[in-house]
């Protein structure tokens, strides 16, 4: 896949799926952490749908909700039950129903890289589904995961029987299972978990398939790193992630972890980081930006399992460079709920700026300083902002202080 830089121009065939893409106004809520199926998960949303809705997300990414070897819904095993650690398939729905009553669509967290087995198979593992709906076999499982399938066709998920999409069978279940979960449950949107785990020709195939509103892929590996300091330059880092996206036909946009690695460097005062060699921004939003899905963290690099967390004394920093930014932002429940009402009042007046000022996924950026201490930008024709602690204003008296907190400030033009 070549070198790509810049906007591209889609013809896509599914007019549902990019009509939400052209539009360019997705602000995505992601509604959980790690902890959540602890909490009777489903009910306790429902209350806070109106919240959510009136907040302006336009998606809210749900924990997997089929039933699970594990809790947190990880490790999924009978794909046609929600009953999960989550709550019941009845308050599930109800839910869901809720969310459609305030035009917010429901994202379903899609775990098809893996399944735990039910009974014991080939070699004494377990590597066979049987006595649930979609009985497979070990045909369905890579060989390198203990079964008698194919190779993976991508990364290999330790512990678990990784499935074989190469397999007719398996694909036309999957695709199956994926309408149900879009017509009968009332899901609108997927996430991909693991989506470096199999070929996204296959992602492909599922959204042509059931055809979801909206999807985003996690396609997270490592950024370019020497040592324990990350490198100035990772250009193979995003076109990893744009190559995975092509991959999907341009029907899925994924998240933007080159964003995230750099953004989390550059708060702690080296802002040169936020400007590329061609003076761009230096994640997948710098080259991809209406398939580019920002974020400052998720239940994985953040919440209790804080594998890769941004530093908690400057997500405000983080929130007011991707609310400002193109691409298409994302906002974590703990920061919005739990981290107090001053950090949820300062995300919903950028959210609000935002969408007043027209700020969309494709918006055109200027980048007016990246040093040390200090990056300004120009996004669209009437917000500028700035983060950091180093000194800094717009030029011009037709520029008006939106907001502003501890080491960022926005304006915007009448």
């Amino acid at each position: 896949m070549g070198f790509w830089n810049g906007e591209r121009n889609q013809t896509n065939q599914q007019s549902d799926i990019g009509s939400v893409l052209r539009d360019g106004k997705e602000i995505l809520f992601q509604a959980f952490n790690w902890e959540s199926h602890k909490y009777n998960w489903w009910k306790n949303l429902e209350g806070k749908v109106p919240d959510i809705a009136k907040a302006g997300f336009t998606s809210v990414w749900l924990p997997p909700p089929t039933q699970s070897f594990s809790p947190e819904g990880y490790t999924p095993q009978d794909l046609y039950s929600v009953d999960s650690k989550y709550g019941s398939e009845r308050q599930l729905k109800a839910l869901l129903q809720k969310m459609k009553q305030h035009r917010v669509r429901s994202m379903a967290d899609v775990v098809i890289n893996h399944r735990a087995g039910t009974t014991q198979g080939r070699g004494g593992m377990y590597n066979r589904f049987d006595g649930i709906r979609l009985a497979w076999d070990e045909r369905a499982v890579t060989s390198c995961s203990g079964g008698l399938g194919n190779p993976s066709t991508g990364a290999i998920f330790q512990g678990f029987p990784n499935i074989d999409h190469t397999q007719d069978f398996v694909r036309k279940d999957i695709i199956g299972w994926l309408r149900w979960l879009r017509h009968d449950v009332g899901f609108q949107d997927f996430r991909f978990d693991f989506a470096k785990g199999f070929s996204p020709k296959y992602v492909k195939e599922y959204i042509e398939g059931a055809k979801p509103l909206f999807s985003v892929g996690e396609y997270w590996d490592s950024c370019n790193y020497r040592g324990s300091t990350l490198d100035y330059n990772q250009d193979s880092h995003r076109q990893r992630i744009i190559n995975w996206i092509d991959g999907t036909g341009q029907l899925s946009t994924a998240f933007d972890f080159t964003t995230k690695g750099i953004l989390q460097e550059a708060v702690k005062g080296e802002f040169w980081r936020l400007r590329d060699t061609q003076g761009k921004p230096p994640g997948v939003v710098g080259w991809w930006p209406s398939r580019s899905v920002t974020f400052i963290d998720n239940h994985d690099t953040g919440s209790t399992q804080a594998h890769w967390p941004f530093p908690s004394n400057h997500i405000m920093e983080g929130y007011a460079y991707i609310l400002t930014h193109p691409g298409i932002p994302t906002v974590f429940y703990d920061h919005f709920f739990d981290w107090g009402n001053s950090i949820r009042e300062q995300i919903l007046k950028l959210i609000d700026i935002r969408k007043r000022q027209g700020i969309q996924s494709r918006s055109p950026i200027k980048i007016l300083e990246a040093k040390q201490n200090l990056y300004s930008a120009i996004i669209g024709e009437k917000l500028c902002m700035k983060i950091g602690d180093g000194s800094w204003c717009p030029s011009g008296r037709e520029w008006t202080l939106s907001t502003s907190g501890h080491n960022y400030a926005v304006w915007n033009k009448q």
